[in-house]
């Protein structure tokens, strides 16, 4: 029977097809699932009624009296069209139930289950994201080895379409330099790659650039990004969080080792639960522990809760792309996530709040038998806690039956709940088994999402465009047989995200060109390169652009790796308005200023206003995708902002005053553009130099003045700033 229904329901039948009478599973149980059940059903339905329950619809004081319709509840608020509020049933809709009821309303399967199958308004367990990855047969189209290419052909083929020709190996080095590295290449690196006959050159650069330690620091902020980090607490007070420095530290190693991805999460969530569990296991329990603390709650048991919906929401987002927060007070309006599923994953966190406050470090007689001190962490402080109550509709003061730890129902062949810890353990292994839930082979959402945000990455958007939500309000992929070949690739590879990018960095579809022959005519067929017809120009993001200043300029301290952050100098405007502005910020000492960005200190309350400008995220929340905005601000930061007058003038230096003023200008591109100027361009920047040392005449060094007058224009040029 329940077969049946879902194969309705995935028809999308709304009414009889025929002169029949309605059938329970073929008729009537369809329409109460997809226009009734979204409010009346769950652990707290409204008003009381459960329209999926056969004992409550046809029981004593139900809502429907077989065979009376006129003694029917639910007849009597339908056929007004009280009910459903704002969308009433449509006359064939209310024929079925008026049949039915008049029969003598015949049930068939019971309980109804909301979430069997998609309906028009949310996804049942039947949604794409949550079938088994399938590794799909490549298609036979074009002549490329390497199978991303064949997709990508396929598509355009149906579409009459073509990609774009391969970019030039001054623009790919850039690209790839930038994608890997958040770094440019020197001009000598350009030239060596432009220059180089080898065949396997780019694999060989592509292989170089995955081996350099700033590999991790590029991509371990791609991560911090996801998890919300930042060093302090936020609200007023904005505390640090002592040590906290050495989960990002962590990050970087993690990915600079090439770490399986399903040891990136199982020490995350439970590195101190682990039997072979090492310091840096324990460190990287710290992702628990990167949120916000008030340490001063309005209602101290709500924030309790709250803090909670916090690390659910970090977890679900980050591993799995499904918004599970969102079923704390109710079931999921669109997913399959039940408000019991919400519970049961926030039980394995709850032991946690036995743990030490939001400014100290493990340590103590309950955290000796970990072997690590003093480390900002997170472990439960014993096997026992208390239980976990559901909350109807989220509100702490109307606790209902306590829910046990266990897994989430969206994945029938994973639904089960968490075992009882082993006799020998110290914690209530309640977080491991969540982790090793989530990298369960059987699990596929955690390899989709992760190649997924690996596309995103070299791309500038995800094959599924909504990075942090594989769910029914989510874009389905635009190529979803790509999607899952990746996800099957990455698996069988060994979970290796290093061996994933070398893939997609050696298909055409990465190295074809920005600029199209028929960009305008693909432009109007297919304006968001849905399809990947071409690259996408992208933007620096801030740090990379803050970095890249650092590199023309010649500061760039590449050695200083890891360790305590660097507070950089803030413009004193930037500190109006805060109470007690001495002590608000601190900078490091000039010896720290040239350290990478990823190194900079994360203070909630005071981010460096040049990285918010350009679209620094919010540190409250995963940030799983960035804003790419372009106004006005960001113009007028690169043009006034101290810190890049500061770069230009390192910059001049860096070129020589004394040199020849043709050399000077060349010097100058070469460090900032990575390559020389041409003769238009040599032209306009000795007119440049000599005007501008005509207006400095009256300083002490009128030609250093205009030189860097000169190096400030380069820093403000699309070319410096945008990638293609």
């Amino acid at each position: 029977m329940r077969l049946h229904l879902a194969m309705i329901l995935l028809a999308g039948l709304t009414c009889p097809l025929s002169a029949a009478p309605p059938a329970f599973d073929r008729d009537v149980a369809p329409l109460l699932v997809r226009r009734c059940l979204e409010c009346h059903s769950g652990a707290d339905p409204k008003g009381d009624l459960d329209l999926s329950r056969k004992a409550v619809v046809l029981g004593k004081d139900g809502p429907v009296v077989p065979g009376q319709l006129e003694a029917s509840v639910l007849w009597a608020r339908v056929s007004t069209d009280k009910m459903p509020p704002k969308n009433p049933l449509s006359p064939s809709e209310k024929a079925i139930l008026r049949e039915w009821i008049a029969r003598g309303a015949p049930w068939g399967s019971d309980p109804l289950d909301p979430f069997a199958v998609t309906t028009d308004r949310h996804a049942g367990r039947d949604w794409w994201s949550l079938q088994p990855v399938r590794r799909p047969t490549i298609p036979s189209v074009g002549n490329s080895s390497n199978p991303i290419d064949r997709w990508i052909a396929a598509r355009l083929r149906d579409r009459r379409m073509s990609a774009a020709p391969p970019a030039d190996r001054r623009t790919l080095i850039r690209r790839v330099y930038y994608d890997l590295l958040g770094l440019p290449p020197t001009y000598e690196q350009i030239e060596a790659f432009v220059h180089d006959p080898a065949p396997d050159a780019y694999e060989k650069l592509i292989d170089r650039l995955l081996a350099s330690p700033q590999y991790g620091e590029r991509w371990g902020r791609y991560w911090l990004d996801v998890v919300g980090y930042a060093e302090t607490c936020g609200y007023e007070r904005d505390q640090p969080k002592p040590e906290v420095w050495k989960y990002r530290d962590w990050v970087i190693r993690a990915f600079n080792d090439d770490m399986p991805y399903p040891r990136f999460v199982l020490e995350q969530l439970a590195g101190d639960e682990l039997p072979e569990r090492t310091t840096a296991s324990v460190i990287a329990t710290g992702f628990l522990r990167l949120g916000t603390w008030n340490d001063e709650p309005n209602d101290p048991n709500e924030y309790k809760y709250d803090r909670l919906e916090d690390m659910v929401h970090t977890t679900s987002t980050a591993f799995l792309g499904m918004t599970v927060k969102c079923a704390r007070c109710h079931d999921h309006k669109f997913d399959p996530i039940r408000q019991t599923d919400y519970y049961r994953m926030a039980a394995a966190f709850w032991a946690g709040f036995l743990e030490p406050g939001p400014r100290e470090l493990l340590g103590g007689p309950d955290t000796r038998a970990l072997g690590v001190e003093g480390v900002f962490g997170w472990t439960d402080r014993g096997r026992q806690v208390a239980p976990l109550h559901l909350l109807r509709k989220g509100d702490p003061k109307r606790p209902g039956p306590v829910i046990e730890p266990g897994h989430l129902s969206m994945l029938p062949a994973l639904d089960q709940p968490f075992k009882a810890p082993p006799a020998t353990a110290k914690t209530t292994t309640r977080r491991l088994q969540l982790a090793q839930w989530i990298i369960d082979p059987k699990n596929p959402l955690p390899a989709r999402v992760w190649v997924n945000r690996l596309w995103q990455h070299h791309f500038g958007q995800g094959l599924v465009r909504s990075v942090d939500n594989f769910g029914f309000t989510g874009e389905k992929p635009t190529h979803p047989e790509l999607l899952d070949w990746l996800a099957a690739e990455f698996v069988e590879g060994g979970w290796k995200t290093k061996r994933m990018q070398r893939l997609i960095l050696l298909s055409a579809t990465y190295r074809q060109s920005s600029l199209h022959p028929r960009q305008e005519e693909y432009t109007r067929t297919d304006a968001g390169n849905q399809l990947w017809w071409r690259a996408e120009r992208r933007r620096l993001d801030a740090e990379a652009l803050r970095d890249s200043l650092l590199f023309a300029a010649g500061k760039l301290d590449l050695t200083r790796k890891g360790g305590p952050s660097f507070a950089p100098e803030i413009p004193a405007d930037a500190l109006e308005g805060l109470s007690m502005k001495g002590a608000a910020w601190k900078p490091s000492p000039a010896s720290e200023q040239g350290r990478r960005s990823v190194y900079v200190f994360a203070k909630r309350g005071l981010l460096p206003p040049l990285l918010t400008t350009f679209d620094f995220p919010d540190t409250t929340m995963p940030s799983c995708q960035r804003d790419v905005t372009t106004v006005p601000t960001q113009a007028l930061a690169l043009l006034n902002n101290p810190f890049v007058h500061e770069q230009s003038r390192a910059l001049a230096k860096r070129v020589g005053i004394a040199r020849d003023p043709g050399e000077q200008v060349t010097r100058a591109w070469q460090f900032a553009l990575g390559r020389p100027p041409r003769e238009s361009e040599r032209r306009a920047a000795l007119a440049h130099l000599e005007k501008q040392a005509r207006t400095f005449a009256g300083r002490p060094e009128p030609k250093r003045d205009a030189l860097a007058s000169l190096c400030q224009v380069l820093l403000n040029t699309n070319e410096f700033i945008y990638v293609d």
